[in-house]
C-alpha cells in the first residue's frame, strides 16, 4: 500500500520534516482529524511525526524510516494493532504504543500481549504519551552507545553486547536494561520505573520484578555477565557493575535482595 497523494502531511516536527533524522514517532491512527491534531500538539512539543492510517502502510513506513517508537490506534485497519506489534518487534525492533476506546479494548490487550510496551487512552493525551517516548530517546548529539561494565547496548539499533556477543532482548526488557544503563550504580525507585516503562503510577505488584528477573537472568545464566540487577530492598533497583567478588553489604552498605 502506498500513501494516499491527497492526504494530511506525511510529517510535521519541531524541526521540520526534512532535516534528515529519523521521525521520533510512528502514527497508525485511521481517523485522519485525530490524526491532524496529534501531529499539531507533538509538534509544539518537539516530536517529529510521520503519519499513517493503517496496519499495513505502517509496516511499510517502519521499514523505511526507522521510527524511534510507534503509536498504534486500535481498532487499526488493514493489518491489526496486534499482527502489526508482532511484526514490528521481529522485523524491526521499536517501542510499540497501542491506543484504544471501548471499542478498541480486544485488540489493544492482544498488541499488548503481542510486546507492545504501553496502553494510552485514545483520542489520546500528549501528557500520557510524551514521557513513553523519552524512555527512547536520545538527546541531540548524544552517543549511540551504552556501556556498563562489561554491558554494550546500541540504542538505535536495539542490540545488546554482554563481552562481544549478542544478547537477544524482547522491547520491554531492553528498555528496562537501557533505563537502568543510563543510571549505572544508582538506585531507580520502582516507581520511577513504573512510570518510564509503563506510563503508569501503578502496576500489577509482580509485573516489574518479573521483568527485572527475566533481564537479570539472562545478563547472568545466558551472557555471563559479571554487571547484576540487584533489588534494594524498599528502594529499587541497581545496575551494579562493581567487583563481582566484593558482598553486597561491602558495595552498597545497604540490605540487598537478589530475588
Amino acid at each position: 500500500m502506498t500513501p494516499e497523494p491527497h492526504g494530511p502531511p506525511a510529517t510535521a516536527s519541531a524541526g521540520g520534516p526534512d532535516d534528515g533524522r529519523p521521525p521520533d514517532l510512528l502514527l497508525a491512527e485511521p481517523d485522519r482529524e485525530l490524526a491532524r491534531e496529534v501531529v499539531a500538539r507533538f509538534r509544539k512539543a518537539g516530536v517529529h511525526t510521520l503519519v499513517c492510517h493503517d496496519g499495513a502502510e505502517a509496516l511499510l513506513r517502519v521499514g523505511a524510516s526507522r521510527p524511534r517508537a510507534v503509536l498504534l490506534a486500535a481498532p487499526l485497519p488493514v493489518v491489526g494493532a496486534a499482527a502489526v506489534t508482532e511484526l514490528i518487534a521481529r522485523l524491526h525492533p521499536v517501542p510499540v504504543i497501542v491506543g484504544a476506546g471501548a471499542e478498541g479494548a480486544a485488540e489493544a490487550t492482544a498488541a499488548l500481549t503481542a510486546g507492545a510496551v504501553a496502553f494510552v487512552a485514545r483520542p489520546y493525551r500528549a501528557e500520557e504519551i510524551l514521557p513513553l517516548l523519552t524512555v527512547g530517546a536520545r538527546a541531540e548529539g548524544a552517543a549511540r552507545m551504552l556501556v556498563a561494565g562489561d554491558i554494550e547496548l546500541d540504542v538505535e539499533g536495539f542490540h545488546v553486547y554482554v563481552r562481544g556477543r549478542s544478547l537477544t532482548l524482547p522491547v520491554r526488557e531492553f528498555l528496562l536494561l537501557r533505563y537502568l544503563m543510563e543510571r549505572p550504580n544508582k538506585v531507580v525507585s520502582r516507581a520511577e520505573l513504573t512510570r518510564a516503562l509503563w506510563g503508569a503510577e501503578k502496576l500489577d505488584s509482580n509485573t516489574l520484578t518479573v521483568h527485572v528477573r527475566r533481564v537479570r537472568n539472562k545478563l547472568r545464566d545466558e551472557a555471563g555477565s559479571r554487571c547484576t540487577i540487584d533489588a534494594i530492598r524498599g528502594m529499587g533497583y541497581r545496575l551494579e557493575c562493581g567487583r563481582e567478588d566484593a558482598p553486597a553489604s561491602e558495595r552498597a552498605g545497604i540490605k540487598v535482595n537478589r530475588g
